[in-house]
């Protein structure tokens, strides 16, 4: 009996398989498509899905209609579209709600504990905060065009913590180089609480490609939150430049006040090796403090550490463009990106070879997949928007989402690789 006990209390101390979850669930070895999702009045018109999130329960997606190639879409009458994939009589070309918009949406974004609340960018410069159970008039509260807004399209939103428990705040992002971060106010307006602005001219000097001109704008792209350090953001630009950004910078920014109600910061701190072309995402590790995915038109897949300038791993995903890349929320080396050629790869960074390890094919005539997410809630879910107005939600492998017992420390061993 003393034998018995002295084993199990050694078992107890061991770390041999730190970080492995056993799952009980029956072995998946397939990748399927569950749900194929379509609001025919947008395939009518020729719409693209350009944004997806997923609720904070994980059983509604939201998808944003707008154009992605290029023209003037102000005009553009548009949509946001949720489907409850729990729900019985699932209809696949009928959502649960539709949010008609003046013109097209280029970004929506779940709130993360409010599971009717969507904040959404437009083309417009607008932002704006809906709420699907208000079924009369789902506007909860937006910009307006003031001196405030983005003067261009919102190419990104996010929610962030604000300062009191519970509080969100929503961070726009703008192609004309401004990050806004906006007050849910009471009386259905949001109001600029802070912001930001991104000039050639005070990027870091040591990473300048070429010698500034004036204090023109840098074009915004892309834009992630880091979900290990509240005062860190990245942004990815149209110029190909890869940013490191701080909340709490203090420099202004060298801009003509224009009538805004704050004053705007300078909040760039360092600059990545950049990518050749805009940088569509950006991507921080779930399971690593340094790590982040960038990728872009030059077909490549940049694994950066925040500590030092050059990629760790630069992996071509494609000969086309790459619009979208997110970490898998289960599997530490594993990663997602979507392709101008109309497939998803999926990389494995511990594998012996850069090569996908699943490739899953979208059937729309090689049309661009423009976006991804994977469901927080149910992780074997993943969900694609593609340029043909469709909305694919996947099923995934238990290869392609169940942790491997060393893949923690595999991750650590990636990130440790910093040049000196």
């Amino acid at each position: 009996m003393h034998t018995v006990i002295r084993e199990l209390v050694k078992n107890a101390k061991s770390h041999a398989f730190d970080g492995f979850e056993v799952n009980w669930e029956e072995q998946n070895r397939t990748v399927s498509c569950t749900h194929s999702l379509q609001y025919p009045e947008a395939q009518e018109r020729n719409l693209h899905v350009t944004s997806v999130s997923w609720n904070c329960t994980g059983s509604v997606i939201a998808c944003a209609f707008g154009r992605m190639d290029d023209g003037d879409w102000s005009t553009e009458k548009s949509y946001v579209c949720t489907w409850n994939l729990h729900r019985q009589g699932l209809n696949p070309k009928r959502p649960d709600a539709v949010i008609d918009v003046a013109t097209a949406v280029m970004s929506v974004s779940f709130h993360p504990s409010r599971p009717s609340l969507i904040a959404g960018g437009l083309y417009s410069g607008e932002v704006v905060v809906w709420d699907t159970g208000r079924v009369q008039d789902p506007v909860l509260a937006k910009t307006g065009m003031s001196p405030d807004t983005h003067r261009d399209p919102v190419c990104q939103v996010h929610w962030v913590p604000g300062g009191r428990r519970g509080e969100f705040l929503v961070l726009s992002a703008g192609s004309g180089g401004r990050v806004l971060l906006w007050t849910v106010h009471e009386q259905s307006e949001l109001v600029l609480s802070a912001g930001y602005g991104l000039l050639r001219q005070q990027l870091p000097h040591k990473t300048m490609l070429t010698k500034p001109r004036g204090g023109s704008s840098v074009g915004i792209a892309s834009l992630a939150l880091s979900p290990w350090d509240s005062d860190t953001f990245l942004v990815g630009t149209e110029g190909g430049l890869v940013l490191k950004c701080s909340f709490s910078a203090q420099a202004p920014a060298a801009t003509t006040p224009d009538g805004e109600s704050v004053t705007l910061r300078a909040p760039a701190k360092f600059c990545f090796s950049p990518h050749c072309g805009p940088v569509y995402a950006l991507h921080c590790s779930p399971f690593h403090r340094n790590l982040f995915l960038s990728v872009g038109t030059d077909g490549f897949a940049h694994l950066h550490s925040l500590l030092q300038l050059e990629p760790l791993v630069s992996l071509q995903v494609c000969d086309s463009y790459v619009f979208g890349v997110r970490w898998s929320p289960t599997r530490p080396l594993l990663f997602a990106a979507a392709t101008g050629e109309g497939s998803v790869h999926i990389f494995d960074l511990g594998g012996m070879s850069l090569r996908p390890v699943a490739t899953i094919e979208q059937k729309s005539g090689d049309r661009p997949v423009y976006c991804l997410e994977f469901n927080p809630r149910q992780t074997h879910l993943l969900a694609m928007g593609n340029a043909d107005g469709t909305v694919n939600i996947w099923h995934l492998s238990t290869e392609l989402t169940e942790q491997g017992p060393k893949e923690v420390a595999q991750l650590e061993h990636l990130a440790s690789e910093v040049t000196e």
